[in-house]
């Protein structure tokens, strides 16, 4: 199991779960036009536990029977290995650098059906050349093949351009705040930041709200 807690994997029947099923739902039936197959995850000027609601996110794409893989594309900060438990010497950054890896994909299977996680692999001098390469173009073709749905770990938005960069590459961007720490200033800045390069904003996840909106985890 993860070394993290996982709501979705811990107490499936509670709100919040159940909130992350609703918010998966939302998120495949966003748009018939334009269907989300790869998704990135990010926050605005602080982590805000974003690695956690897209592990949790991850988790319900799984469990509904979707091929599933969880890129930790946070080249500065990676947690996704921590949270899964597993080892991070190898993965996205050594796809980006070996054909072999290119190849065949350093991808580790977790303990829920349908999950796999690439992690970061070794952290690269500047993360931005590397997210947006054309390396990067061929590492997300590679992954599509073999999975449903593919959601991205990224940096805040206001911390560094990688989120940004990355996002221009993918079907769209979930911002995650937090409901008494995101200021609101810096929500603006960073979907600001987002469309001045034509990144498809989704949606963002509300945490830590006030119990009693606890049962409508997404907005």
């Amino acid at each position: 199991m993860p070394k993290v807690n996982l709501i979705t994997l811990t107490d499936q029947r509670s709100a919040a779960a159940e909130a992350y099923r609703s918010l998966r739902t939302n998120l495949m039936f966003s748009s018939v036009e334009n269907p989300i197959h790869t998704l990135l995850v990010t926050a605005c000027a602080q982590a805000d536990d974003k690695s956690v609601v897209l592990a949790n996110l991850a988790v319900t794409f799984a469990q509904g029977g979707n091929r599933t893989i969880v890129v930790d594309s946070d080249l500065r900060r990676p947690t996704q290995h921590d949270i899964w438990g597993i080892s991070n010497e190898r993965g996205l950054t050594s796809m980006m650098l070996d054909d072999a890896a290119m190849s065949s994909p350093p991808l580790v299977q977790t303990e829920v059906d349908n999950l796999q996680v690439l992690p970061s692999g070794p952290l690269p001098p500047v993360p931005a050349d590397v997210l947006s390469s054309q390396r990067m173009n061929a590492v997300i073709g590679v992954l599509k093949a073999r999975a449903n749905y593919i959601l991205f770990d990224a940096p805040p938005v206001l911390a560094a351009s990688d989120a940004a960069l990355l996002g221009t590459k993918l079907d769209g961007v979930l911002l995650v705040v937090q409901a008494g720490q995101t200021r609101r200033d810096h929500t603006a800045r960073a979907r600001q930041t987002l469309e001045s390069v034509h990144v498809r904003i989704v949606g963002a996840v509300l945490g830590n709200a006030p119990k009693e909106n606890s049962g409508r985890y997404y907005g």
